[in-house]
């Protein structure tokens, strides 16, 4: 059963933010459905895929000076961090402290995406449509 389904909720009208987002609802499901055995690898593949994400998102805020980019950015940073200590610490055993992530990641997400990257978006889109209107 999924952790966290792909909907409009989640949709910004953004093509490539919205391709992102939906890759990592489908790793995040995918990590959630692994075995033990397959928990390492499956973690390995969403945390590469939220390392791309994250840092496409960032490239984005700096090349348009988008101003609370460093707030969006250190979210970022703390998530990843926490993603890598965990990974760390499931592959010494802890598994249970996987699964808790796995299960807190999608709350943390939807509020991310509508608050964080809702906003990225909108100001994106304006610059975009400034520099057409130029």
């Amino acid at each position: 059963m999924p952790v966290i389904e792909w909907s409009e909720a989640l949709q910004l009208g953004d093509a490539a933010t919205d391709a992102n987002h939906a890759e990592f609802c489908a790793l995040l499901n995918a990590v959630s459905d692994a075995s033990d055995t397959d928990f390492i690898p499956a973690l390995d593949a969403f945390i590469d895929h939220t390392e791309h994400h994250f840092a496409e998102e960032n490239g984005w805020m700096d090349a348009a000076d988008f101003p609370p980019r460093h707030c969006h950015h250190g979210e970022h940073d703390n998530v990843l961090a926490l993603c890598r200590e965990v990974r760390k610490r499931a592959a010494a055993g802890e598994m249970e402290l996987g699964r808790r992530l796995v299960a807190e990641l999608p709350a943390w997400f939807a509020q991310h995406v509508d608050v964080m990257d809702r906003m990225m978006t909108m100001y994106l889109a304006q610059m975009r449509d400034t520099a057409h209107a130029g």
